[in-house]
């Protein structure tokens, strides 16, 4: 049962970016039940910040005035009497990301923002970043949590458990909520959460091996049935976006795979990289679409709104990401006992896997945290796929600590994108070079 919940304060890390406004509006729908009595930008990036702070401002004195809202690039005035730190940061922007799915391609290796060299790249740009802000709210509020949705989610879950083993972090991942409900819309049901999952992995790298409705009926036979045929597609919801649709598709040959589980999207770059490299445009990638389409129409959309002096029909939503960091900040302010995925030590969740590793899978969500509900043995495909890529991980946190080039480049071959320890010299060599303003000097 939950609890009233007394008014919160929130700093929003990564005010900056163009999810933030989601987020507010999210929070905005939710007053009544999880109540904000101060909400703080922090951004080190202070222009940028400064755009979307001034069109959320207005959007909050039209609907909520009574909310102390500011912003800032100062530590202290943002992390000084705060409940929770929302954290979703992207060092290096869009330029750099457009660097970690580039670079790879010009040796025909798969570049993707949170997998194979770019997410490792951005990984260890990442890390340093994700330590310094929980360390400004540990300093400042040392009783609040931060929820840290900044990617590559896996790699700065593992640093922070190897860094800051006793810290309040709850690392955080919206991709399931998405497939959620699509798998609930495919058995008729209205939301994600009429599902009672089983579900184990790394993030982006995951099964879903129980589904049922609350009623303890069981929905995989559906769900396969469908997903053998058309993956997570749904003929009559496609996106907007071609290649989300195209990534729901393709989820089909990924099921095919082990037909006894339903995977994760992501899985697809993984099992099946040859063919992802394919249909990529090396001089036109992810990075350069999100510039020429979210990019811009977050800031227009901003700019509009300090323009005219209104948030009115300001196409401002509260989306999957938006929803997934409110909902568990309402868990645990609330002591709602909510199940939920979560990044989290494996501490029992897996029988048979590394208990030294960051696993995500379900958790009760309450006031003092978490309560991993165990998932048992794990098959031994996803347990060698699952090895292979936690090694990575853990070589590539290995590598920011001693500033080791040799461990970088073990991380590289090791992971299943690419193809020999050569190509992953080649792409780590450039992959130094392009990010020498970010990375510690590998020796």
């Amino acid at each position: 049962m939950s609890s009233e919940i007394k008014p919160q304060s929130i700093v929003i890390a990564g005010g900056g970016s163009t999810y933030t406004p989601g987020i507010v509006m999210m929070l905005l729908d939710n007053l009544d039940r999880f109540p904000i009595r101060k909400l703080t930008f922090y951004d080190n990036f202070a222009e940028r910040q400064e755009t979307v702070a001034k069109a959320c401002d207005i959007c909050i004195k039209e609907n909520a005035p009574e909310i102390d809202f500011s912003w800032t690039t100062d530590p202290k005035t943002a992390f000084t009497d705060c409940d929770f730190v929302m954290c979703h940061i992207r060092v290096g922007l869009f330029a750099m990301r457009e660097q970690d799915e580039k670079i790879p391609l010009k040796y025909g290796v798969i570049g993707q923002e949170t997998c194979g060299p770019g997410g490792i790249a951005y990984g260890m740009r990442s890390i340093g970043p994700v330590i310094e802000i929980l360390d400004y709210m540990e300093k400042y509020s040392p009783n609040a949590w931060m929820l840290n949705y900044s990617n590559p989610a896996a790699i700065c879950a593992e640093a922070c458990r190897r860094l800051r083993p006793d810290s309040k972090i709850i690392n955080i991942c919206d991709m399931p909520i998405d497939l959620g409900d699509r798998m609930a819309d495919i058995c008729g049901l209205e939301s994600r959460k009429q599902l009672d999952i089983g579900y184990y992995g790394l993030n982006h790298f995951g099964w879903w091996h129980s589904i049922k409705d609350l009623d303890g009926n069981d929905l995989m036979p559906k769900i396969r049935e469908h997903m053998a045929k058309f993956g997570f597609s749904q003929a009559d919801k496609p996106k907007d976006d071609e290649s989300w649709n195209d990534t729901y598709r393709k989820a089909a040959d990924t099921f095919a795979v082990d037909p006894s589980k339903i995977p994760n999207t992501y899985l697809q770059y993984y099992l099946y990289p040859d063919d992802m490299v394919v249909h990529m445009d090396p001089n036109y990638t992810r990075a350069n679409y999100c510039v020429d389409h979210r990019e811009k129409d977050v800031f227009e959309a901003c700019q509009k709104i300090i323009d005219s002096g209104t948030s009115k029909d300001c196409g401002f939503e509260a989306d999957e990401h938006a929803q997934y960091i409110v909902d568990l900040s309402m868990a645990m302010a609330g002591d709602a006992k909510e199940k939920m995925l979560l990044i989290v030590p494996n501490d029992g969740a897996l029988e048979n896997f590394e208990p030294e590793s960051m696993v995500e899978v379900p958790c009760i969500v309450g006031k003092d945290g978490y309560e991993i509900v165990p998932q048992g043995k794990i098959s031994e495909f996803q347990k060698g796929l699952m090895e292979q890529q936690v090694a990575v991980e853990k070589l590539v946190v290995d590598a920011w600590i001693n500033h080791s080039y040799q461990e970088m480049w073990q991380a590289l071959t090791l992971s299943r994108t690419v193809p020999s320890a050569k190509v992953a010299k080649q792409i780590l060599d450039d992959l130094i070079e392009a990010n020498k303003d970010y990375w510690p000097e590998l020796k």
